[in-house]
């Protein structure tokens, strides 16, 4: 029974998947848009959204935690200059998530998720 589990496992051990949320992570914010699972897209939105919380924040020590997170170093820096600006007025949900036709091998579920 997983009664409280809160962690969602996608089918992988620990250190495979946090580099999967990491790298989607990346991906998310360097290009605005991805297109992924439904599973993989709902948990990813957090991870988001705790980055853009962090950039928003703008401290040294948030810096450097995006830093340890975000695997590309001039994507961090460009969240920091950008997001204060653009997500002043939010108080979170800066992701959005869009159902698509499901994936045409295995009948997958499909979304788009995409910065707000």
């Amino acid at each position: 029974m997983r009664h409280r589990c809160k962690v969602k496992k996608l089918g992988k051990p620990a250190d495979q998947r946090r580099a999967l949320l990491r790298a989607l992570t990346t991906e998310l914010i360097r290009h605005g848009k991805i297109t992924t699972t439904l599973i993989r897209a709902k948990v990813v939105r957090s991870e988001v959204d705790k980055m853009i919380t962090l950039a928003k924040d703008g401290s040294l020590a948030s810096r450097r935690q995006a830093l340890g997170y975000i695997y590309d170093k001039s994507l961090v820096h460009a969240l920091f200059e950008q997001a204060p600006t653009r997500y002043a007025n939010r108080q979170g949900g800066y992701t959005r998530i869009l159902h698509t036709i499901p994936r045409r091998g295995d009948n997958a579920e499909m979304a788009i998720i995409e910065l707000v």
